[in-house]
């Protein structure tokens, strides 16, 4: 059998909006795709700097009443953790349950190039619930 990779399994259509879009514009386009997040790219530079998620936003809400005026690298989350695509899958959840996050852009030489979830890894190779099912247990404080 063989190893299922990143490449294997990303999505290739990645949504992604400027830092000084503002976010706004970033639920816009969140909304208009029915996604939970977009990838923030640095466009002089052409690659990404963060990631903006529904999360993000959330806590962007509670603290100021008007919260879609800002730009969105006043809030993304920062630094981004990538992936290459020549990673394997069990290697992919075992970065997103050490990091505690969902998501994991996929970068190549400094390039977007997809986005792999813990929800299509789940649904690619399901033995790796594992991984998540471990992490959720309570830790032995003793």
């Amino acid at each position: 059998m063989s190893v299922l990779m990143v490449r294997d399994v990303m999505t290739r259509d990645v949504k992604t909006v400027g830092m000084n879009d503002s976010v706004r514009e970033a639920v816009q386009k969140m909304n208009k795709f029915n996604i939970g997040s977009v990838v923030v790219v640095d466009t002089e530079r052409r690659r990404p700097v963060g990631i903006l998620t529904e999360r993000d936003i959330l806590r962007m809400v509670e603290l100021y009443p008007e919260p879609t005026i800002f730009e969105v690298k006043r809030i993304m989350s920062t630094p981004l953790v990538t992936i290459d695509p020549n990673t394997s899958l069990e290697e992919a959840a075992r970065v997103m349950t050490k990091r505690g996050i969902k998501r994991l852009p996929v970068v190549e030489d400094n390039k977007l190039v997809g986005m792999i979830t813990s929800s299509d890894i789940m649904r690619a190779s399901p033995k790796l619930v594992s991984f998540w099912i471990e992490d959720m247990k309570p830790q032995d404080v003793s």
